[in-house]
């Protein structure tokens, strides 16, 4: 989520919604007292705006024609622009017959700044403006990506549908031989879809239907489905939560799913103290709320729970089957250990990693057994926000959670500024935010426990080698070229307010087992399909 909209979700409760800020359409409309800088030339008022920038069309401004991709052992194998629709959360899913289909959820759309009205996209398929919602494209062929349908949130207002989790039907899940969609619906609700026919998705329990799986929220975000249970973990507010006595933010609702047309509430979860009667914990001045969860399944029997974003973050550990069978009312109880982060870093992801033998802790001693040399490991990153480096540096980190009830962080990764050299500008100066978001969420090969992606923004996405979880080293990188769909994004640079620069803002990260990489684009550019080359391939295999 933006810093801006970040802010205020911690007042409002809202995870997300609108793009906030100062955008690309704002500066071509002229809005805003002062001078607007874009690339670093003073502009002021619309004229000398839409003077100094090339229109591709309504809100639309040209690439710089010498921008090129930046890769480092990972190369571009496809491209989609996504209808020019500012992307959140990318999930590929394996069909039957190896057919390969990306499920990409978007940002709302903001409103127009002279007008106040909403701003429509496009979608060429159906030849009508709709409001943000879900992309789906077939990457089979991950050289000529095909989009196949839209799925708008019509909700009247901004639309937005970023999370998205996609299972097979089975025994243990829905109807076996169907394929279904999970997605938040903008800010509102939680509802599925039968997305066994992708180009042609069909309502189970949906807003459009009058029966999504829980309405009546002010928040939405990321969520997780457990396909081998259908146990669903939703993050959203209720509106009735700060009436009912909930401090602010969003929380987890449990649902069995495990019948998507017939859903049944499980219970809340949050961190203990932001539930009604629940008390602060101790050096902090609120509880952080929820941002997502991970869960193993019932096989691992623990979720990871994320709390924070990019401030005052926790990492929570959770027995899976005492959070599924204490007292709904119980938030003690099925919590074995968190990590308390520093206040200027937050927790927006925990993946994670399991069970791994570090390299240099194997000896021939004959001391190397497995509870020497074996470390539990979780993936934990704070999300950076703001333009130009406003926000103090955000990190990745590597927990040790081997004992669950003192989680300790034992290495970081981060991505220098100086690295961005590029026409003497380094990250901070290229504009918008730098530094990480999320990492990659699938489990099994050919990545998992080897390589993980981190998604970077203005610095695209690295892939870092994680064998020796005391030592991550990152092995490669891509950072796309802007296009002309690229927005502006804006702030203060060295004391001069409103600069504007068009940059890649990548977003999130999804792989699959085929080795290739999804990147998508907060910022309008669309979808990147990469792969690893060089010496970086040679640790997958």
């Amino acid at each position: 989520m933006d810093a801006v909209a970040r802010d205020s979700a911690k007042k409002s409760g809202k995870e997300d919604g609108p793009q906030v800020g100062i955008s690309r359409r704002k500066v071509l409309a002229g809005v805003g007292a002062g001078a607007v800088s874009i690339a670093g030339a003073a502009l002021t008022g619309k004229s000398a705006a839409a003077a100094s920038v090339i229109k591709s069309g309504v809100g639309r401004v040209a690439a710089d024609p010498g921008d090129k991709h930046e890769p480092k052992d990972m190369k571009l194998v496809g491209f989609n622009d996504l209808q020019s629709r500012s992307t959140y959360q990318p999930v590929v899913h394996r069909y039957s017959g190896d057919r390969y289909i990306l499920f990409a959820g978007h940002h709302a759309l903001g409103n127009d700044p002279v007008t106040g009205a909403r701003l429509p996209s496009f979608n060429p398929l159906t030849g009508v403006n709709e409001l943000n919602g879900t992309s789906i494209v077939d990457v089979t062929d991950p050289k000529k990506p095909k989009y196949l349908f839209h799925l708008p949130v019509d909700n009247g207002a901004d639309g937005g549908a970023q999370m998205n989790r996609v299972n097979d039907g089975s025994a243990a899940l829905g109807t076996p031989g169907k394929v279904y969609l999970l997605r938040a619906y903008a800010n509102s609700a939680h509802e599925v879809w039968d997305v066994t026919d992708p180009s042609h998705p069909t309502g189970v329990r949906t807003v459009p239907g009058g029966n999504p799986v829980v309405a009546g929220l002010t928040g939405t975000h990321k969520n997780w489905w457990e396909p081998e249970t259908g146990i669903a973990y939703l993050v959203g507010r209720r509106a009735t939560d700060t009436a009912a006595g909930w401090r602010a933010g969003n929380h987890i609702m449990i649902f069995n799913m495990s019948n998507p047309a017939s859903p049944v509430f499980i219970r809340d979860w949050a961190l203990d103290g932001q539930q009604p009667g629940g008390v602060i914990p101790p050096h902090f001045s609120t509880v952080p709320a929820i941002h997502g969860p991970i869960s193993t399944g019932p096989a691992g029997n623990r979720v990871y729970f994320a709390y924070g974003v990019g401030s005052n973050g926790v990492m929570q550990i959770v027995d899976r089957s005492l959070l599924l069978s204490t007292s709904p009312i119980d938030y003690k109880t099925a919590e074995l250990g968190r990590l308390i982060m520093n206040p200027d870093n937050g927790a927006h992801t925990s993946w994670p990693l399991g069970k791994m033998t570090v390299p240099d802790f194997v000896t021939d001693t004959g001391n190397d057994t497995p509870s020497r040399t074996m470390r539990d490991i979780v993936v934990v990153v704070s999300e950076a926000g703001g333009a130009f480096g406003d926000e103090f540096r955000h990190l990745t980190f590597m927990v040790d959670v081997t004992n669950e009830g003192r989680p300790q962080s034992i290495s970081t990764f981060e991505v220098l500024s100086s690295a961005g050299g590029k026409d003497g500008n380094n990250f901070i100066d290229r504009g918008g935010r730098f530094g990480p978001h999320a990492t990659n969420e699938e489990f099994g090969p050919p990545f998992y426990k080897k390589v993980v992606f981190v998604s970077y923004f203005n610095a695209g996405v690295r892939a870092i080698d994680v064998r020796d979880p005391y030592n991550p080293t990152e092995v490669a990188s891509f950072v796309p070229k802007t296009t002309r769909a690229t927005d502006l994004r804006c702030g203060t640079l060295r004391g001069v307010p409103n600069v504007c620069r068009q940059v890649i803002q990548t977003n999130n990260v999804a792989t699959d087992d085929r080795g290739f990489v999804y990147i998508v684009d907060r910022a309008d550019t669309g979808l990147h399909i990469l792969e690893l080359e060089g010496e970086a391939k040679k640790i997958i295999g």
